[in-house]
């Protein structure tokens, strides 16, 4: 017998990410199932030593590095397998047909079972990791309930840490039970048995949504040569390999290594799944399997494009080298790295320096979005792909993203990005926290948003929608750009297996700051895209969100089908959407409209005093109710994780509101050169004259032409003004002054001969600042009637003087409705066009 392998020569594999890593070398489990087979001697369901070292021969000349077994197995089969380089995916049998929440017995058997295998094979070399159970029966968890089957297995989980504190650990689940999901799994594993090829890709994508973070193998792929032929197993087992690999799962079981099959204390000989005979003589199968490990993981890719990568950054010298680092161990054939500088004040320009494979691009502080316009102008790349520089990229980042970009009918694509398994706890509370970097899924492959430390393109897409808006110089420009593409007609994909690491924020003051930032991109994108957003200005996402803090709050328990008297052969798990209408209660809006009122009217009136409490403390029952819902790696809590999560909770809405209000009220008064005097200005006309002009032109004029001069005379004289994105009733909005505005729409009649009628007209409108303002005033007017009610019935006419301040914007309206048709007068002549009054009748009528 081989000498067995040692510890230090056969490292302990640890969860990476979507994959598994042993050492510094990524492990992917290539694996068969073998057994149970008749006991050669005992009870144990394991052939001889003798016959074990042959079986693990041709094992070995398949090419798998994995076995998995269904017992846990005596001393000498760890050692042989360790010294064959093969590890186990060792399963442990408890009576799990019988309902043994039910029984207190039962459950001490299953743990005594867990703590026996584990204990007996603890820190072997040759243990991979343990499965608690394998396929529970559907209607066995039915009756128990789901919960509580989940807690059991958590707590299956836990036994087996305790007698391996480093051991991995998951369960054999299928999809008549594709609804548990356990919390404290190591990686998730699955038997699937589909046979066409579309069903079997599009169930993978499914489990990978469900998998999320961790890794995903498949337990069982495999047919019966018996009943399917050994053509159509060879042909599906092929393409069963492949698509898992392509598709970013971690490894592969195929069931199995021998039609050999030793079951309930029988031989089973009507049941050929093996890919040798039971004398182990190798099959078709073999070769095709043999063929496709070999090729395992990363199949040639269809073409391999030359990719960009584009790394923006700003004062980042603290997280860059470990990025750039990352990029120079990618397995891709053909890609270069484009480091843009945005002006950097600390030492990130002598960190790229060192860097002499990568292109250094140095700009002037000009903002995300101008930086990443930068990378793509000096890209050669087919495909420009992103990250930060507090990103750590996979090694295999490139590879999956551009197979899963260049396979779909994509403009773009992304994958996850995940927190470092480094992080601190503090960080750990941030990720867990709303308003981080999240992945918003429309299907299971199809994404509605995608982060911009993790995304690709096609080039040619950035270019057809002009690439970035530099208007997002710090955050809001990876949603601007998956929305213009969406609304082009294109789709963006996303690739589980392309995934980076990303640092979260440490402390809770770069937090805040972070929502800050997102609050006043999110002012700039209601404008730019307000079908996405409410009227308070809060995005409104069609998809569904996944990071550990959701969009809302999970007031509806889940259904399950369960098909006919628990049936199924495939029982999904349907979540309602996170109500989002609790979260209201911690939002700015909240504060200022209910909370703050009220607490300000319970000092004079005291019977408001019990509504005042309540309403703040229903806000900090949602804070802590969504932080208990929260999803925290478990390595990471700590006794005050979930009590700082609430207090972001109840931080994050008022500083990325007040971010998003003071992003709305940006735009300021009109500078003193804006109000000048203009010669053509009449001083004695009426509103109606003011609010609506026409102008002639014999030969015609184009209007977006003329708007395009009306804009440049606005940005000439220092107006700020707005243009219409394309949903509004308005051509351009201009602001006189911080408390009006006016809208400007036109419309262009086309008369005989070539002659036009160019008809514009000004509508007024309250910005937000004098909505708010109102709202202010009448407040303060109840609080200071409040406090002087007493014996002074008089202090309510205050309430008299509230008409005073619209009076006074209409005084305004009007002065900017004269200098704006003073404008449109001047923009007018210089088009030789001629102005005319209204029309006496409704027609328009040639002068």
């Amino acid at each position: 017998m081989s000498t067995p392998a040692t510890p230090a020569s056969f490292p302990r594999p640890v969860a990476d990410g979507k994959f598994f890593r042993v050492g510094e070398q990524k492990f992917y489990p290539k694996g068969v199932a073998y057994g149970p087979l008749p006991p050669a001697s005992g009870r144990e369901p394991f052939a001889s030593p003798e016959q074990t070292a042959r079986d693990f021969e041709l094992i070995r000349q398949l090419g798998a590095n994995l076995l998995r077994v269904y017992h846990p197995p005596p001393p000498w089969f760890l050692d042989l397998a360790a010294a064959s380089q093969l590890r186990l995916l060792i399963g442990i049998p408890w009576n799990k047909h019988l309902c043994f929440l039910e029984s207190p017995a039962a459950q001490a058997q299953a743990r005594q079972a867990v703590r026996r295998a584990v204990a007996d094979a603890a820190a072997h070399p040759a243990v991979f990791a343990y499965c608690v159970v394998n396929e529970l029966p559907p209607d066995i968890v039915r009756w128990s309930g789901r919960r509580a089957v989940e807690d059991f297995l958590d707590e299956l989980v836990d036994v087996a840490k305790n007698a391996d504190p480093g051991c991995l650990c998951t369960f054999a689940n299928y999809p008549p039970t594709e609804f548990l999901q356990p919390s404290n799994l190591d990686f998730f594993c699955f038997n699937v048995f589909l046979h066409q090829p579309r069903a079997f890709e599009n169930y993978l994508a499914r489990l990978q949504m469900m998998a999320g973070s961790k890794p995903l193998l498949l337990g069982e792929i495999g047919l019966d040569s018996l009943r399917e032929g050994e053509a159509q197993k060879c042909e599906k087992l092929a393409w069963q390999i492949e698509l898992a690999f392509r598709g970013g799962l971690a490894g592969v079981v195929v069931y199995s290594f021998t039609d050999e099959w030793y079951k309930d204390g029988r031989d089973v000989p009507d049941w050929n799944f093996g890919l040798t005979t039971r004398q182990r003589q190798p099959k078709d199968s073999f070769a095709v399997v043999q063929q496709k490990f070999q090729a395992a993981p990363r199949f040639p890719l269809p073409q391999c494009p030359r990719i960009s990568v584009v790394v923006a950054c700003y004062n980042a010298a603290r997280t860059l080298k470990p990025c750039l680092d990352s990029l120079t161990r990618l397995n891709y054939p053909d890609y270069e790295v484009l480091v843009v500088d945005d002006g950097s004040t600390d030492t990130t320009p002598q960190i790229v320096s060192q860097y002499k494979d990568f292109r250094g691009i140095r700009q002037e502080h000009s903002g995300l979005s101008a930086a990443r316009n930068a990378g793509i102008a000096a890209s050669s790349g087919e495909i420009i792909a992103f990250t930060d520089a507090d990103c750590r990229a996979d090694e295999d980042w490139l590879y999956y993203l551009a197979g899963d970009l260049m396979q779909g009918s994509f403009a773009g694509v992304g994958g996850h990005n995940l927190p470092p398994q480094d992080d601190s706890p503090i960080a750990a509370a941030v990720m867990a926290s709303p308003g981080g970097p999240a992945h918003v899924m429309l299907t299971d492959r199809m994404a509605e948003h995608i982060p911009g430390c993790n995304m690709a393109f096609h080039k040619w897409a950035l270019a057809e929608i002009g690439c970035f808006d530099p208007m997002f110089d710090k955050a809001g420009d990876d949603v601007d750009l998956c929305w213009r593409l969406q609304q082009r007609g294109w789709q963006i994909g996303f690739s589980p297996g392309g995934f980076v690491w990303h640092c979260r924020r440490s402390t809770v003051a770069a937090y805040l700051e972070q929502q800050r930032g997102y609050g006043e991109a999110e002012a700039m994108l209601a404008r730019r895209h307000p079908e996405y957003f409410n009227s308070f200005g809060g995005s409104v996402w069609q998809g569904r969100i996944y990071g550990a803090a959701g969009p809302g709050l999970a007031v509806r328990r889940p259904v399950i089908y369960r098909g006919m008297f628990a049936t199924g052969l495939f029982q999904s798990l349907y979540c309602a959407a996170p109500a989002g209408w609790p979260l209201v209660m911690t939002s700015l809006e909240y504060h200022m409209l209910v909370n703050l009122p009220l607490l300000a009217l319970s000092v004079p009136f005291h019977w408001f005093r019990p509504l005042a409490a309540a309403s703040l403390g229903l806000s900090c029952a949602v804070c802590v109710a969504a932080a208990a819902q929260a999803r925290l790696p478990r390595h990471q809590v700590r006794w005050w994780s979930r009590p700082l999560v609430a207090l972001l909770f109840f931080l994050q809405p008022i500083e990325r509101g007040w971010a998003r209000y003071r992003g709305r009220l940006r735009l300021g008064p009109a500078s003193p050169r804006s109000l000048e005097t203009f010669d053509s200005l009449s001083l004695q006309a009426g509103v109606r004259e003011l609010s609506q002009a026409q102008y002639w032109s014999a030969a015609g004029v184009d209007r977006l032409e003329f708007l395009a001069r009306v804009i440049a005379r606005l940005e000439q004289r220092g107006w700020p003004f707005r243009v219409d994105a394309g949903w509004g009733d308005f051509d351009v909005e201009i602001f006189g002054s911080r408390w009006v505005s006016l809208q400007l729409a036109t419309v262009a009649e086309p008369h005989p001969g070539g002659k036009q009628m160019l008809r514009c007209r000004l509508r007024s409108a309250w910005p937000l600042a004098s909505r708010v303002a109102f709202f202010a005033l009448l407040g303060l007017e109840l609080v200071v009637i409040g406090w002087l009610r007493g014996g002074r019935p008089w202090v309510w006419l205050l309430l008299l003087t509230l008409p005073v301040f619209p009076w006074w914007l209409r005084r305004e309206t009007r002065a900017l409705l004269r200098m704006i048709s003073a404008l449109l007068d001047q923009v007018a002549a210089g088009s030789a066009l001629s102005k005319i009054p209204p029309p006496a009748g409704r027609d328009s009528v040639e002068p």
